[in-house]
């Protein structure tokens, strides 16, 4: 069962899915998570304070959806461990919807909002590190800005992706196939760097 803080958490990427960072309301929020206003600024202080925790808890959530592996699944190697991180990202599954669109939001509100700018652009930089360490597994001789140049191309490619999948004029099997072509053009630049 969930704690109360993730029960709002949820409820938060709920909200924010739905009606975007402008349209959260506390009491919206509230009602939701089946929580008091009260407890809401209990536990996040300020709006500002649960858009940070709803960031922090979507990419937590993302990061788990995308590197878990089942208990006796074989072992995945480099390649396959780069393609499951960026592809697991397009799943017609509730949980990816929400992550996805919350995220586009939150992305989306940091043009209005520069509050948003400081946590938005250190949970990038997170992953586009992860994802340039993965690389580097598949190419330990690239340099380190290589790496990051390749990350930062293959994880906007995620995000743009995901907005048009999201809004239907890109169906889920043709994002899958594109980034499986740019993942592939990706290490064949690596590989062509040496």
């Amino acid at each position: 069962m969930a704690d109360r803080r993730t029960t709002m958490l949820e409820a938060a990427a709920r909200v924010i899915a739905r009606h975007g960072v402008r349209g959260l309301r506390v009491e919206e929020l509230a009602a939701e998570a089946g929580v008091s206003t009260a407890l809401i600024y209990y536990h996040f202080k300020n709006r500002q304070g649960i858009l940070r925790a709803t960031l922090d808890f979507i990419n937590d959530r993302a990061e788990r959806y995308t590197t878990d592996r089942v208990a006796d699944a074989s072992s995945l190697d480099a390649r396959g461990e780069l393609e499951q991180t960026l592809l697991l990202e397009f799943q017609d599954s509730p949980e990816v919807r929400e992550n996805s669109t919350a995220w586009g939001e939150l992305r989306a509100s940091a043009v209005f909002e520069p509050e948003l700018r400081k946590d938005l652009a250190r949970a990038t930089l997170v992953w586009v590190q992860d994802v340039a360490e993965l690389l580097g597994k598949l190419h330990p001789v690239a340099g380190a800005g290589a790496l990051a140049q390749a990350a930062e191309r293959l994880t906007a490619l995620v995000e743009g992706l995901s907005t048009r999948w999201l809004s239907g004029s890109l169906p889920l099997a043709h994002a899958r196939t594109l980034m499986k072509e740019a993942i592939d053009a990706e290490l064949v630049r690596l590989g062509n760097q040496r």
